[in-house]
């Protein structure tokens, strides 16, 4: 046991508790309230696999990368399956915090609220799941097991993507640190995931990738809230989201924001020296751009920043703690229970792009070069 493994025992414990108090405390009042589940896709993608024996991507369609497909299925093994993804998401968010709190003891407290500032929703999506392998990989990374970091940031990619902004930053990390074999396992990992499906399933996997990138603006996005606020755009449902259509250009234009954004994260990294503090701020700081400017900004997304902040350079941290949990609250004055009335009519679109802006204000705070001494 290292002696940082050793020293977090305390805080750990306490973060994982507190996760478990705030995931219980979701169950009851106003978050039990007009819930929009995500769970019944969930349970049709495992009931196809383990009931019906079907093969994902080539029987059947899925919109998520295979690495999500463990976190569907092992529910099944249970009569009551939303009950059993929720308890699934209890043991993911518990090991989540306690993660954090061994990189950051004082950070796992604030992961460990991840329940009650995300609402309900924690209950039915798989966010925690990604979210936990990659800050597995960035406390391997930064405990000089790169190899083990590395497999398990090649998991996280395979469970939803989203995680690949913070290869770059990993990938020089451990090349200054003569590691340059290490980034292999995470390729292992990662192929040992998509390989399979590409060979039996080559359109069905294609799809499912393209179908990511290929999104209109959904209407919470940057880009829609922008419109919704100043006219009123014609809202269709596709994606398994509402979207705003017709306005090709301008998610082209975000599109290009979000790549340029979170390649400024990638560089100011690689500018500087790979200390532990930057490693942690720009990864950070890269999962934000994407998040902030990207043309999906689904409630959950605000899952994946919850673990990573809270571990930003001292000198931000507290400002940067401050606009995530403005976004997290903003977000929940109308998810879940205000969202359609939104979707239909727009209703509270100033708060939706409030919280859009704070995300922004969010990558700024996060990937804004740090200070000489911090350089130090």
């Amino acid at each position: 046991m290292t002696t940082r493994l050793r020293r977090s025992l305390p805080e750990a414990a306490l973060a994982g508790a507190l996760f478990l108090a705030c995931f219980v405390a979701v169950h009851h009042w106003f978050w039990a309230r007009g819930n929009i589940v995500d769970w019944p896709s969930y349970q049709q993608y495992g009931r196809a696999i383990v009931d019906q024996g079907q093969v994902p991507y080539r029987d059947f369609a899925v919109e998520y990368p295979p690495g999500a497909l463990p976190v569907f299925i092992l529910p099944t093994a249970f009569a009551d399956y939303p009950s059993a993804f929720a308890n699934l998401m209890a043991v993911c968010g518990v090991l989540l915090a306690v993660v954090v709190a061994v990189i950051d003891r004082r950070a796992g407290l604030y992961a460990a609220l991840a329940p009650v500032l995300v609402g309900s929703l924690i209950l039915s999506r798989f966010d925690l799941w990604p979210a936990l392998l990659l800050c597995v990989a960035l406390l391997a990374l930064l405990e000089g097991r790169d190899g083990l970091g590395w497999a398990f940031l090649g998991a996280a990619v395979a469970a939803k993507l989203w995680p690949f902004v913070v290869v770059p930053p990993a990938l020089v990390w451990s090349l200054r640190r003569r590691r340059p074999r290490a980034p292999l396992a995470g390729l292992a990992v990662a192929g040992a995931a998509f390989v399979p499906f590409a060979a039996i399933a080559p359109h069905g996997l294609w799809s499912s990738l393209h179908g990511q990138a290929d999104r209109p603006l959904q209407i919470e996005s940057l880009g829609a809230s922008l419109l919704a606020v100043v006219g009123h755009p014609h809202v269709t449902t596709s994606h398994g989201s509402q979207n705003i259509v017709g306005h090709g250009l301008l998610a082209a234009l975000f599109a290009v924001v979000q790549v340029v954004a979170v390649i400024v994260c990638w560089l100011e990294f690689a500018r500087g020296p790979a200390t532990r503090e930057r490693l942690l701020t720009f990864s950070a700081a890269a999962v934000c751009a994407f998040v902030a400017f990207g043309k999906v900004l689904s409630p959950q997304f605000m899952l994946w920043l919850i673990p990573l902040v809270p571990l930003v350079a001292r000198g931000r941290r507290l400002p940067a703690l401050a606009l995530l949990t403005a976004a997290c609250v903003l977000t929940q004055v109308w998810f879940p229970i205000r969202y359609f009335g939104y979707a239909e009519s727009f209703h509270l679109a100033g708060v939706v792009l409030a919280r859009d802006l704070v995300l922004v204000v969010l990558f700024v705070v996060l990937a804004w070069p740090l200070s000489p001494p911090a350089r130090e």
